[in-house]
């Protein structure tokens, strides 16, 4: 199977791909050609950074904002800015409050407190943009540029988090609603009970939501997970780490992109013995990896940014020279 072939493109809806591994593999490079790739396959692509630390603007040589930017035909690119994410998420649960002026306090203050600070405002971020574009179907393909492994293992864990969260919402306001209708003739003050039903209604839409994100989530004809690594011990253990982690998730991963391979005409002592240690690093990530597709991309003499080189690695990836590897039957 060649590495294109994992990409699933689903008339009518999005498909999801996450591109994830270790900080400083070349997640962003990746990410910004495969999305590159994608459009030129004539998909409606957008490119999600969820990495505080973004990069895409410097990949694709243009400044991305908050908001979906255009990068080329059939190409849009954002970058999560965290304290607009905060702010639209403070905005949020106080709506909230509003609508459950009875709810646990304390329960509100611990999501106030998640929406004040990063890494979690990130994670919601990202969950909200999934939930938008699950919803509406703008774009044929959507793919998230990752933050490093734990940030990603906290943003997929972020749906259970919600479920459970508003699960207890939903507890608190019935008993509240209880509540009320049993004083109600004696406590005329206690409220509308049309906008009593309304905040019901709203939350179980919201846990239904979230339920559902939760199974695409889980088909692997709608959301994949794409791990990158390099040749190197470190890199190798933590991706193993993250793709056991997300089988736990039910989140399909079918691929793996080896970065930064040495070149094997090596022409100096020290380039022969990096590609020595490559080669058994190689064989490493075949047993790991080895019931997954495996692509490779060679270490560059350049720094990889701008759409012509980002054209270079998809063709390397994508084209007639990233055939990729199928799966391997380990004697």
């Amino acid at each position: 199977m060649a590495f294109k072939d994992l990409f699933k493109f689903n008339k009518g809806k999005t498909t999801f791909v996450f591109i994830g591994g270790k900080g400083g593999v070349g997640k962003t490079t990746v990410s910004a050609a495969t999305a590159l790739w994608c459009a030129k396959q004539g998909q409606k692509t957008l490119i999600i950074s969820t990495d505080p630390a973004h990069s895409l603007s410097d990949s694709f040589e243009k400044n991305i904002g908050h908001n979906p930017t255009p990068i080329a035909e059939n190409l849009e690119a954002l970058e999560i800015d965290p304290e607009i994410a905060m702010q639209d998420y403070q905005a949020k649960m106080k709506e909230q409050q509003s609508l459950n002026p009875g709810m646990d306090m304390g329960m509100m203050q611990d999501q106030m407190d998640m929406a004040s600070m990063s890494p979690g405002i990130d994670e919601a971020a990202a969950f909200d943009k999934f939930l938008q574009y699950m919803m509406t179907d703008e774009y044929d393909m959507v793919i998230f540029d990752t933050a490093p492994t734990g940030h990603t293992l906290r943003f997929l864990s972020f749906p259970e988090m919600m479920d459970s969260w508003v699960g207890k919402m939903i507890k608190v306001r019935r008993q509240i609603g209880s509540m009320a209708k049993a004083f109600k003739n004696i406590m005329p003050f206690m409220g509308d009970e049309d906008e009593e039903d309304k905040a019901m209604e709203d939350l179980e839409a919201t846990k239904k939501q979230i339920r559902e994100a939760r199974g695409i989530m889980a088909d692997p004809d709608r959301t994949t997970f794409k791990t990158v690594v390099i040749p190197e011990e470190m890199s190798i253990y933590e991706s193993e780490r993250a793709v056991e982690a997300l089988h736990k998730f039910n989140i399909n991963t079918d691929g793996v992109i080896v970065n930064q391979i040495q070149p094997e005409e090596a022409d100096c002592d020290f380039c022969k013995a990096r590609r020595q240690i490559q080669e058994q690093r190689l064989k490493t990530i075949q047993e790991k990896f080895g019931d997954q597709v495996i692509a490779e991309i060679p270490l560059m003499s350049h720094e990889v940014k701008g759409m012509d080189q980002l054209k270079q690695i998809g063709d390397i990836l994508y084209g007639e020279e990233g055939e990729g590897k199928g799966p391997i039957a380990l004697n």
